[in-house]
């Protein structure tokens, strides 16, 4: 991996942290164009301003944490979505990752964001207003009571959270919002084989199975990322 150094360019020259972030995101196989940059700098900017009235990201946070560890972070998904075009659900989302990284590298993606916090809701829908993304939901509901709503269980192509949930209470919650073909995936760090030990005893009950694991390194943090991919038992070929 290359050493991206997003820190000396923070609002002094949008089109180099433009191109650094091209540079990283190609990486990972995905290639952004200059209105999808465009539009990341955007939310960049979105993001430091919001965050200084409510709590969205850590106030520490350099611009090459928030890039490395939040936007790059989310992108790492895109190999991972099945259905470009299919339905997406985001659960506990918080400053939109990674749902909101992903409509923007993906946009025909019908993507649904779930927070419970009513001021972050406010974010995302000012920064969906902003960002002009269309095919965007955003709920202020807790999981717990939307999947007791009809018709919301089992209407989503895909389901994601990043680390909102520990695995067995996400597994939980996913199996009930997941279509019978689709996917959960869920973005877990060094520790993911505990959590899958504590779920092994589980996925026959909740009808799902274990289909993919993906490990991945973070460039400039060299942070470690498991991308583990569950599918219904019904799915299996």
């Amino acid at each position: 991996m290359n050493n991206f150094n997003f820190s000396e360019i923070d609002n002094a020259d949008p089109a180099q942290w433009c191109r650094l972030f091209q540079e990283a995101a190609a990486e990972f196989d995905v290639l952004l164009s200059d209105a999808q940059l465009n539009r990341f700098l955007m939310y960049y900017r979105e993001l430091k301003f919001w965050n200084s009235r409510i709590n969205l990201i850590a106030s520490a946070e350099s611009v090459t944490d928030i890039v490395i560890k939040h936007f790059l972070d989310s992108l790492t998904l895109i190999p991972c979505i099945p259905f470009p075009d299919g339905r997406l659900i985001d659960i506990g989302t918080g400053g939109g990752f990674p749902g909101i990284p992903l409509k923007i590298a993906l946009n025909s993606l019908k993507v649904t964001l779930l927070e419970a916090s009513r001021k972050k809701v406010s974010f995302l829908k000012s920064l969906r207003r902003v960002l002009n993304l269309q095919d965007m939901k955003i709920l202020n509901e807790r999981v717990e009571d939307l999947i007791t709503q009809a018709p919301c269980p089992n209407r989503f192509d895909m389901v994601v959270s990043r680390a909102a949930l520990k695995l067995p209470e996400y597994l939980r919650f996913g199996k009930e919002l997941v279509s019978s073909h689709g996917v959960i995936i869920a973005m877990k760090g060094a520790n993911y084989q505990h959590e899958l030990e504590d779920v092994n005893d589980i996925l026959e009950e909740y009808g799902i199975f274990l289909a993919e694991v993906r490990s991945l390194a973070l460039p400039c943090t060299g942070d470690f990322r498991a991308i583990l991919i569950f599918r219904k038992s019904l799915s299996r070929t």
